[in-house]
């Protein structure tokens, strides 16, 4: 007799922190996607160009790492921002390493983006709590800490 997978305690986001926190994290991008669109952006893509207009120009690795993305996925995500020439892929001080830094339409981007984005951050708190949201992000910190 074949096992009933959907049975299984692990699929329940009640049972799996895993499944949770992907259902969660889906549901939250896609609440921001739909704010973001309006500059043609995706939440993925508005926290590349953020981080870029905060820190300056990153190598491919640091910023892979500041996103907590792999190197590869990072990597396909600049791309259509490059396409876009939102940023510009050039060579580290190396000659190895490649460095994305933001373009002046870049930055012109994701200061209109960071008006949308901060009505999706109001709506959001406002419907789960403001005070909810700032210990859901400390919460989250936490987890980053983990191994």
């Amino acid at each position: 007799m074949q096992k009933n997978i959907a049975a299984s305690p692990a699929l329940e986001p009640t049972a799996c922190n895993c499944l949770a926190l992907r259902q969660a994290a889906r549901h939250v991008t896609q609440f921001y996607d739909r704010y973001l669109a309006v500059d043609g952006l995706r939440a993925t893509q508005y926290s590349i160009i953020a981080k870029l207009s905060r820190l300056g120009p990153l190598s491919i690795n640091e910023l892979a790492a500041l996103m907590v993305m792999d190197r590869t996925t990072t990597g396909r995500a600049v791309r259509p921002l490059e396409r876009d020439k939102l940023v510009a892929i050039g060579r580290g001080r190396d000659g190895r390493s490649r460095v994305v830094r933001l373009t002046p339409a870049g930055a012109k981007r994701a200061k209109a983006a960071t008006v949308r984005w901060r009505k999706a951050q109001r709506l959001f708190e406002r419907s789960y709590g403001v005070a909810a949201a700032a210990q859901l992000r400390a919460a989250l910190g936490r987890v980053l800490s983990t191994e």
